[in-house]
């Protein structure tokens, strides 16, 4: 309250506020001498009105001179600018304490004490009911009103240097409230109540069953089968071969990683570096209350490992800050982003006893706490699977032309894909399909609750990109659809801008080296430094900002110091 009203104070120094106390019952001590016209004017009409015309006569005198006059229109010019800059500051204080307010602690969370650290996630007799020790739960009604209620993402500015993909403000609650806003019952999951997987010995591979040993060879007749949604179901979903997930099966995960997975109970953050390509990102801004309570891995493949090993100063017992490192062994596609579908669509078979998980590309680096996003995205949509739809591209015809001309796969397979979907009916996107927003997800980050119905929308998301291409955005509307018709269940789709708000882009490490090797800066990115790539170096603090990439129809600076550079990067995410 201070700061409002020291900031009152100032801006009625420009005028806007009227003086107190200079009412017409305002009293004037006697015996004193009064300041201020104002106050003289109280203190006897005749002396004062005689008073002012003196000094209005001074004043006449003085403008009549030139230096005295240009120094007055001077002093009036600088006022107005004063009192305009004011002005501005307490519109942009005003709107900062309207979103502040949003984040106002409730009664109920503010009288509540919270532990530091939290016992596991316990399951109680009802299977769909958990139960959290030393945690206070609350409903909607020990809310009269959500923190975020009334909270509207601001249009972005225009801005005709910068017309690529931005983020926008989301409006978060604390970490202790979302924490206490963690719905005790699961989800519901219409229809389906029980899934299991299919285990097979023996498949070959033929014309009518395309796809990997991996994922079955799943048979035309058995993917349309998996779309007949009832209430147990056994569907093919990676991992045929073995006793479990992750032995014999391709894709091999030691049995100490396994164990510790499995230890793994309410969230788990996940990310995948297959060949060496990317850096490791490290989460930021993460609470200790959060980080006692979630899991962070990330899993790698061999090459990728002993370069970490190399490299990082921060490696130790298989741990680089937050991450776990899980070394994946017996890769069953020689393609690094088809492998890095699995841990990406498949967690719930990688973390059988978690709730939720958050996936996020290794390209990517996180800067806010999970469970926010948990709250943000899934809680309080009453959602149990979220993901960012494209900034630029709603059509999946749109998006498939565009991953022929970026080069993205090969033309005849993403050619081939739609025509298979064509024939089974996919249309072009229109204002006719809402409530559905967008065909085209942005797939680089994944939030969702490990019930039935997900697992199933990531298991038969799963099958399309083992049995098609590996560029999941196409086949994403086609199994999302199919679910929808059957039982009304659809993924919730949220804005890009806000996508962009948690998780902010990197460099892969490929392209650091090609930068190096050029002669060039390496952005001041927000990575773990590596001895090897930048030898001698010194550690510097990551900026609050990514840096300006110049792009292609942006005039040239009018400097003539600055060189133009011979080739730009994009740092868009999209």
């Amino acid at each position: 309250m201070s700061g409002a009203a020291s900031l009152g104070l100032r801006t009625g120094s420009c005028g806007s506020l009227p003086a107190a106390g200079a009412g017409a019952g305002a009293a004037v001590p006697v015996g004193r001498k009064a300041r201020g016209w104002g106050l003289r004017a109280g203190a006897g009409a005749g002396g004062g009105d005689k008073e002012r015309l003196q000094l209005l006569h001074r004043a006449l005198r003085l403008v009549g001179r030139r230096g005295a006059g240009l120094l007055l229109l001077l002093a009036v010019a600088s006022a107005a600018l004063f009192c305009s800059l004011f002005a501005v500051v307490k519109d942009d204080n005003t709107s900062s304490i309207i979103i502040a307010s949003n984040y106002e602690v409730t009664n109920a969370i503010q009288n509540s004490v919270y532990p530091s650290t939290t016992r596991p996630l316990m399951m109680s007799n009802d299977h769909n009911k958990f139960e959290h020790p030393n945690r206070l739960h609350l409903s909607p009604g020990n809310f009269t009103n959500h923190p975020c209620e009334g909270f509207a993402v601001p249009p972005i500015l225009f801005d005709k240097k910068r017309t690529g993909p931005r983020p926008c403000p989301v409006c978060y609650v604390s970490v202790d409230q979302a924490f206490a806003l963690m719905p005790l019952q699961a989800s519901p999951s219409p229809v389906l109540e029980n899934l299991d997987y299919a285990l097979e010995d023996s498949v070959t591979a033929n014309f009518s069953n395309p796809g990997s040993a991996f994922g079955g060879h799943l048979s035309l007749e058995q993917r349309n089968k998996s779309f007949d949604i009832t209430n147990s179901m056994t569907v093919h979903c990676g991992f045929v071969r073995g006793k479990k997930p992750g032995q014999g099966t391709g894709f091999d995960i030691s049995d100490d990683d396994l164990l510790e997975m499995e230890q793994c109970r309410e969230l788990v953050v996940a990310s995948a570096i297959f060949g060496n390509y990317d850096m490791i990102q490290h989460p930021r801004n993460v609470n200790e209350l959060s980080k006692a309570n979630a899991c962070f891995y990330m899993f790698v493949d061999e090459e990728t490992m002993a370069y970490v090993k190399n490299s990082s100063s921060l490696y130790k017992d298989n741990k680089v800050g937050l991450w776990r490192l899980v070394v994946v062994r017996n890769l069953p596609y020689e393609d690094p982003r088809r492998t890095g579908k699995i841990p990406k669509l498949l967690l719930h078979r990688l973390f059988p006893n978690v709730r939720f998980s958050v996936w996020i590309d290794a390209k990517l680096q996180l800067v806010v706490d999970p469970y926010l996003l948990l709250e943000r995205f899934l809680w309080r949509k009453n959602s149990s699977f979220a993901i960012s739809r494209h900034y630029r591209r709603f059509d999946v015809y749109e998006e498939a032309e565009a991953n022929k001309a970026a080069g993205k796969y090969d033309n005849a397979s993403i050619d081939e894909q739609i025509d298979f979907y064509r024939n089974e009916g996919l249309t072009h996107y229109s204002p006719a399909k809402l409530p559905i927003t967008s065909d085209v997800p942005e797939g680089c980050v994944i939030i969702r609750e490990h019930v039935p119905i997900s697992n199933l929308f990531t298991c038969l998301w799963f099958n399309e990109v083992d049995r098609f291409t590996a560029r999941d955005q196409i086949s994403f509307s086609t199994v999302r659809d199919k679910i929808r018709a059957k039982v009304g269940w659809m993924p919730q789709m949220f804005l890009d801008c806000e996508r962009r708000n948690f998780v902010v882009q990197a460099y892969h490490r490929e392209l650091l080296e090609q930068m190096i090797a050029s002669g060039r800066n390496t952005p001041p990115i927000a990575v773990e430094p590596s001895r090897k790539i930048r030898p001698g170096s010194s550690r510097r603090a990551p900026p609050s900002k990514k840096p300006v990439v110049r792009r292609k129809k942006e005039k040239k600076s009018s400097s003539r110091r600055r060189a133009a550079k011979p080739v730009t990067w994009a740092m868009d995410a999209g």
